[in-house]
């Protein structure tokens, strides 16, 4: 399309043209929205991961602290009697 089509009698953007600029610029920042948003929604998915197994870390952790003040209690009564 030659510049004289979509410029107007100002020289400047017939409505039509202006209309089909602002259109292309929220399909473009759609599409970095949707690119930007799939990024983050891996990121939760990495953090969930991440979020289980320190979770399991700390459930093992507990249950080893269990079993070490239970050992401990028993080493000091022995040691009492």
């Amino acid at each position: 399309m030659p510049p004289s089509a979509w410029c107007g009698s100002r020289g400047g953007m017939t409505d039509t043209g202006r209309r089909s600029a602002d259109f292309l610029a929220v399909v473009i920042e759609n599409a970095e929205l949707r690119q930007a948003l799939a990024e983050v929604q891996d990121q939760c998915v990495e953090l969930a991961v991440d979020a289980g197994e320190l979770h399991a870390e700390i459930e093992a952790l507990r249950t080893q602290l269990a079993m070490t003040e239970r050992d401990r209690d028993r080493w000091r009564y022995e040691a009492e009697q």
